[in-house]
């Protein structure tokens, strides 16, 4: 055991080194003392690539809601607004109710973190490492990959990953640590072509011969396709009729009315286009119409400019450039 805490800590020191001079210090959630920055950094950063929320939307939704207390005195379509094109909707909502539940202020033990909606063990680890600097491990994608090709793991179960996580862990310096680790995974230790030769973790990677097996690559899933028909009803007095979804996928979205193809529209129903969207787990191709002087009574009639400001998904998004 001895032996292993001084290559241990030989590690730390030349990850340390390598943070110092290549690390992403750069980054707006690395430069902030702020909390609820960083947590809405973790929220983004879910499923979604660091450029895509740099450049796009981090600073805007800040800008937007500054505090948690502002987060939290918006209404849920206002959040969905400002999150749409970033996919993953639920993350908003959870996020929105969060904030309501945290009643001005993020909590900052593990189990009271892991409470709120919308986060898990990592979300949480993330928040106490980088918000309060606490001795916990993270383990994102990147670092999942690390800890398979350095302990030479072909499969690990989310337990096994976790304890090797923590066994690793430089509890002095968590925060650097933790950043190091995403780091070296999205820049060195890369899923394809790994430049182990520069890597810090070189010396006691066991993985290093055959970095490919670890871990093993899962199969992929061919992606299935859904074609649908999207008829967009507009009232004889220019109104656009739009309701929210209520189902897990895009929940909080509106959309126009969707019928399964093959079924055909109403013969007045005029062709607009066709748009294929691509989803995480599908591709969605549908044929789209316009239905002009639509007699619909009840609610969710829009005119164009409330249309616009409504929480749509992509697809919607390219609908509306045709209206």
């Amino acid at each position: 055991m001895k032996n292993k805490q001084v290559s241990y800590t030989y590690f730390h020191r030349r990850l340390q080194q390598w943070y110092d001079a290549n690390g992403r210090r750069d980054l707006p959630w690395r430069n902030t003392s702020d909390a609820y920055a960083i947590y809405i950094s973790e929220i983004m950063l879910q499923q979604t690539q660091v450029k895509t929320v740099l450049e796009r939307y981090y600073a805007p939704f800040l800008n937007k809601f500054p505090t948690l207390a502002s987060l939290a005195a918006a209404s849920e379509k206002e959040v969905l607004k400002s999150w749409q094109g970033l996919g993953y909707y639920n993350r908003a909502i959870n996020l929105h109710q969060a904030a309501k539940q945290c009643k001005n202020r993020l909590p900052q033990t593990l189990k009271a973190l892991q409470a709120l909606p919308g986060i898990g063990r990592n979300t949480a680890h993330a928040v106490a490492a980088f918000a309060y600097h606490q001795p916990v491990a993270v383990m994102e994608a990147n670092v999942k990959r690390v800890l398979c090709r350095i302990f030479a793991l072909n499969e690990a179960n989310d337990n096994e990953l976790w304890q090797k996580a923590t066994e690793l862990l430089n509890q002095r310096n968590p925060y650097d640590y933790n950043q190091a680790m995403m780091d070296i995974g999205s820049m060195v230790c890369t899923k394809r072509a790994p430049k182990c030769g520069q890597c810090p973790a070189n010396d006691i990677c066991k993985g290093k011969h055959a970095p490919e097996l670890f871990p093993m690559a899962k199969q992929k899933k061919a992606v299935q396709k859904r074609h649908k028909i999207i008829t967009v009803y507009r009232s004889c007095d220019g109104k656009y009729h739009a309701t929210p979804r209520k189902s897990r996928f895009l929940n909080g979205l509106y959309h126009f009315n969707e019928i399964a193809a093959p079924e055909k529209p109403s013969p007045q129903a005029k062709p607009l286009g066709s748009i294929t969207q691509q989803y995480s787990h599908f591709t969605l191709e549908a044929e789209v119409y316009l239905f002009p002087n639509k007699k619909i009574s009840g609610k969710n009639w829009h005119t164009f400019t409330a249309l616009k400001k409504l929480p749509m998904s992509m697809a919607e998004q390219k609908i509306l450039k045709w209206l």
